[in-house]
C-alpha cells in the first residue's frame, strides 16, 4: 500500500485495497468538513455537543471512528477507546489507516487527540473548533504513539 500526491489537487492519494487504505481514503474524503466538538461517528458528520452543538462535522475521534467504520472495523467513539483498539506499532512502521495519538496535557494521562495516518509523514486530522478536517504533518512534539486497529474478521492486526 502506498500514498502519493494527486496531481490535480495536491492532496494525498492512497492506493491499495486493504482496510488501512479504505480507511485512509474515507478520511481524505472528509477534507474541508468543519470541526465539531463531540460531532460525527460511524454514519459521518454530525452535530456535536457543547460548543459543537450548532456545527455539523467531526471531532478527532468521530473522524477516525467514521473512517474505520467504512472498512467494517469498530474502534470506539472516544480517543481513549481508540487508544486500546489494536496493537501499538513503532513510528517507523506507520501505514495508511493507523491511528496516531498525541498527548498535549502530560499532567493528565492518556491521549487528548487522534488522527489517521495517510502515510509515514502525514495524517488526516480534525484539529479544533473553528478549523476543518485537513492533512497535517504526522510528526509533532506531543506524539504519544501509534495504534494499528485489529480487524474483527481476522482477529489479528491487519
Amino acid at each position: 500500500m502506498e500514498a502519493g500526491t494527486g496531481e490535480a489537487t495536491g492532496q494525498p492519494v492512497v492506493r491499495g485495497k486493504g482496510p488501512g487504505a479504505v480507511t485512509a481514503r474515507a478520511a481524505l474524503g472528509m477534507l474541508g468538513v468543519p470541526y465539531s466538538w463531540g460531532g460525527g461517528g460511524p454514519e459521518g458528520p454530525g452535530y456535536g455537543i457543547g460548543r459543537g452543538r450548532s456545527t455539523k462535522g467531526f471531532d478527532c475521534s468521530g473522524l477516525t471512528e467514521y473512517a474505520w467504520a467504512g472498512a467494517g472495523v469498530p474502534v470506539g467513539s472516544t480517543t481513549y477507546e481508540q487508544w486500546r483498539s489494536g496493537a501499538r506499532v513503532s513510528r517507523e512502521q506507520v501505514r495508511p489507516g493507523d491511528l496516531v495519538f498525541y498527548d498535549s496535557k502530560p499532567k493528565r494521562p492518556g491521549p487528548e487527540h487522534v488522527a489517521l495516518a495517510v502515510d509515514g509523514e502525514r495524517v488526516v486530522a480534525a484539529p479544533s473548533t473553528g478549523e476543518v478536517v485537513r492533512v497535517a504533518p504526522l510528526e509533532r512534539p506531543d506524539l504519544l504513539g501509534v495504534v494499528r486497529p485489529v480487524t474483527p474478521a481476522e482477529g489479528t492486526v491487519r
